[in-house]
């Protein structure tokens, strides 16, 4: 194929994604896109919102548009990290010991509910996170790619929950908050769920090839270095608010976002570009995808939670007050 039918081809295939998605899936377009840009990225994403909406069933739903292998962990206070990355059995046979690989084996996992597992159980999962490897007895076993965590947990049930640590949650490209749908919305999954005979197929679209072929598409998204140093703005606005006139902000904001907010911001924009298919990165793209880069990685003081004020509203006003400067 000639470079522009491949790409056609490509964005066409992202499309019927959605559509497929879709069929299953009521008004989630915003979740998707995002578990899309980090699909596309290698970027862990963390699912956060309450109760019913459709965190789980979205990644079960798109693993299958996907074609990928897919593994769904739930978290649990007793749960152990050999049951997440596997352990050694022994073999009364041969007298040796076999290594049993756990769930963390594939391409996509859904760690439901992640913030209900201890330390130990999050220090594996790091490591898998980070390294895109596992350790079982004294061997190290190189993961599959792609390999993307898909995390969710719930903001209003804090009983047995453990927080996760900063160098974790730093760990996760995203962290989308996921809200309630409209009324019209509601209708029509009420309708939809409500009917018995709803079996929710979906056909594969995208292989692993294709997905692999995207990511280098996504890599030849041109970026200018207007843009690029508008990134960086952005980062060192959450460190020093005061040198960029955020004087209230200064007193809310303990620590800034990490240098891994610049990086997967730069990534997400691109992502974000080709799904609107641009093979060029605009402003808006940058904008657009700031609250989720910066959601979780901005750390408030203890008088931002009695005021009442939150990371959003800190990006908001970082995003108004720091211009974005023109190539010379």
């Amino acid at each position: 194929m000639e470079t522009t039918d491949l790409q056609q081809h490509y964005h066409q295939k992202i499309r019927q994604t959605f559509t497929e998605v879709g069929k299953v899936v009521v008004g989630q377009s915003y979740m998707i896109n995002r578990l899309l840009v980090g699909l596309f990225t290698n970027g862990h994403v963390l699912l956060e919102g309450v109760p019913g909406l459709a965190k789980t069933l979205t990644i079960n739903t798109l693993s299958k548009v996907l074609d990928l292998r897919f593994q769904r962990i739930q978290f649990t206070p007793d749960l152990l990290p050999a049951d997440l990355v596997g352990t050694m059995i022994y073999n009364q046979k041969t007298g040796t010991f076999d290594v049993k690989k756990g769930p963390i084996f594939a391409n996509l996992i859904l760690a439901d509910e992640v913030n209900r597992s201890p330390a130990k159980v999050q220090s594996a999962l790091l490591e898998a996170m980070q390294e895109k490897q596992v350790t079982i007895g004294e061997t190290t076993y190189k993961l599959d790619k792609p390999f993307l965590v898909l995390a969710t947990q719930n903001p209003v049930d804090q009983e047995g929950t453990y927080p996760l640590p900063e160098a974790q949650i730093d760990r996760f490209m995203m962290k989308v908050y996921v809200d309630y749908l409209d009324k019209d919305m509601e209708l029509e999954v009420m309708r939809r769920m409500a009917n018995m005979s709803f079996k929710g197929n979906v056909n594969a679209v995208l292989s692993q090839e294709d997905i692999f072929a995207i990511q280098q598409e996504i890599n030849k998204v041109s970026i200018s270095p207007s843009l690029e140093k508008y990134i960086v703005e952005l980062v060192f606005a959450t460190r020093k608010p005061l040198e960029y006139g955020l004087k209230e902000e200064s007193y809310y904001v303990q620590y800034g976002v990490s240098p891994r907010a610049s990086i997967n911001l730069n990534l997400a924009a691109k992502a974000s570009a080709y799904l609107d298919e641009r093979d060029y990165v605009l402003p808006e793209d940058i904008k657009e995808m700031t609250h989720d880069i910066f959601n979780h990685r901005i750390l408030l003081n203890y008088e931002a939670e009695a005021d009442g004020v939150t990371t959003s509203q800190i990006v908001n006003n970082i995003l108004k007050q720091v211009p974005i400067n023109k190539d010379e």
